[in-house]
């Protein structure tokens, strides 16, 4: 077999027939031996989002490559759109890439030169990737720099807005990422009840700003004034008058993020817990909300609020506190935020209502993040599982670059990664090399064809 062909082999079993149940009169045969064929005819047009955004490219210039040049065979951008795109398609695991190399059309989004000559990297390649400790290594020789990373994440999020806006809200959030073996800072965390780490996610809208890696042995705020100052500096770097509000639930209302949001002119809402004092001082309100309740028989709220300072001194200050009383069938439930923002502004009920529970999509975001796969912190140490971490926000911000640039206003503009994935990156494609051109052929019956033509016409432009 000569070199083209053992790129575009196919597995060891494409000589084995499968014989299914009969279609009238005729056999019903399968067989692996369709050739030069892809499953993600589709991620074409994550190549075009990346070519607007210039994702990929800047990715791999927050990677030191300490390998002899002269002697590497996969370039290190390549690898990196190797990965990045597997996983946006759905290929999770680096077991996969051992039958993804020889995918035509995977070639060509990583952007492989001899394409169809030779297949592109393995497991093992792409596990020395994700290896790296961040030093000199005799075989771990690619090394990322968080840093880098982490500002090109807020500075993807700059680039999309042609200008200034007046003001953003930053969400906060964390989540669990279970834990099945004996990775470095595994700790069992009681109220998730099983092993974990805890990463913390900020967001801005569909805008993934940062993700950062945690032992689940400290509190949920752990680590976040030092996210926020970080991400907060190199906005105002870039709009100097933007109006910043830091959004999160209970976990995050700290002494030590309001101290510095109200040094640093970053307003802020957060959720506060219930505890006994509070609920005093609302117990009028809710006698109200339940005569309201038994009056029309359905949920009754009653807004209010006052200044609240802690009984223990864990607050410097009394600060605004906002209380929903709310009343439902057979039991009441009480809910309080405090914030910075000023009442002449945010009343009570909208400050709860209209911005405090639109933190809720936040969610949506970071179900997103475990369709990308962030969940497979598999690795031994937690340098490698954060880069796990990266490769799958680099995986979102393409797809999101999709939703963004292309999707508005189709009947998918708010799909998410999922769907997008199922309805748009998956059309079947056959490949064919010629000495000029590479063609692929997609499939004539997928259903979305004139989707497709507003895609590709939107991101060419």
């Amino acid at each position: 077999m000569n070199r083209r062909g053992a790129a575009f082999a196919m597995t060891e079993c494409s000589g084995r027939r499968y014989e299914f149940e009969r279609h009238g009169r005729r056999e019903v045969v399968a067989k692996f031996d369709g050739g030069a064929m892809s499953s993600d005819g589709g991620a074409l047009l994550l190549r075009e989002v990346d070519r607007r955004l210039g994702l990929l490219g800047r990715l791999a210039r927050c990677f030191r490559d300490e390998r002899n040049q002269g002697l590497v065979k996969h370039r290190l951008g390549q690898l990196l759109a190797q990965r990045v795109y597997a996983i946006a398609l759905g290929y999770e695991d680096l077991n996969d890439h051992e039958e993804l190399r020889a995918d035509p059309l995977l070639g060509l989004l990583a952007g492989k030169p001899g394409l169809g000559d030779e297949p592109l990297a393995g497991k093992s390649t792409l596990n020395r990737l994700e290896l790296s400790a961040g030093r000199s290594d005799r075989y771990k020789k690619i090394h990322y720099e968080a840093a880098a990373i982490d500002a090109l994440l807020v500075e993807v999020f700059i680039e999309a807005h042609p200008r200034a806006p007046e003001s953003i809200v930053i969400d906060l959030d964390t989540t669990d990422l279970a834990l099945h073996g004996h990775q470095e800072g595994r700790f069992f965390h009681g109220y998730y009840d099983e092993y974990c780490y805890l990463p913390l996610y900020i967001f801005c809208g569909e805008h993934l700003l940062g993700v950062r890696l945690r032992s689940a042995d400290q509190d949920a705020s752990a680590g976040c004034v030092d996210e926020i100052a970080r991400i907060v500096g190199q906005l105002r770097a870039a709009w100097p008058q933007v109006a910043i509000v830091l959004r999160a639930d209970s976990g995050f209302c700290r002494e030590q993020l309001m101290s510095w949001c109200e040094a640093n002119a970053v307003d802020y809402l957060f959720g506060v817990a219930r505890n006994a004092r509070l609920r005093r001082l609302v117990d009028e309100p809710m006698r109200e909300a339940e005569r309201l309740h038994q009056g029309s028989g359905e949920p009754a709220r009653v807004f209010c609020e006052f200044d609240y300072q802690t009984a223990t001194g864990s607050w410097s200050r009394p600060r605004r506190v906002v209380a929903k009383c709310e009343q439902l069938e057979g039991k009441e439930n009480p809910r309080y935020v405090v914030s910075s923002l000023p009442p002449e502004r945010w009343p009570a009920r909208a400050l709860y209502e209209q911005l405090y529970c639109a933190r809720g999509d936040m969610e949506n975001r970071i179900k997103e993040q475990m369709s990308l796969f962030a969940e497979r912190v598999s690795t031994a140490t937690m340098r490698a599982n954060q880069l796990r971490l990266y490769l799958s926000a680099a995986a979102y911000v393409l797809v999101q670059g999709l939703r963004r640039l292309a999707l508005a206003g189709t009947e998918f503009a708010n799909a998410q990664v999922n769907t997008i994935r199922l309805k748009i990156l998956k059309i079947a494609a056959s490949v064919r090399l010629s000495a000029r051109k590479l063609w692929i052929a997609l499939a004539s019956s997928y259903p979305y064809q004139p989707l497709f033509e507003t895609l590709y016409q939107r991101l060419r432009l």
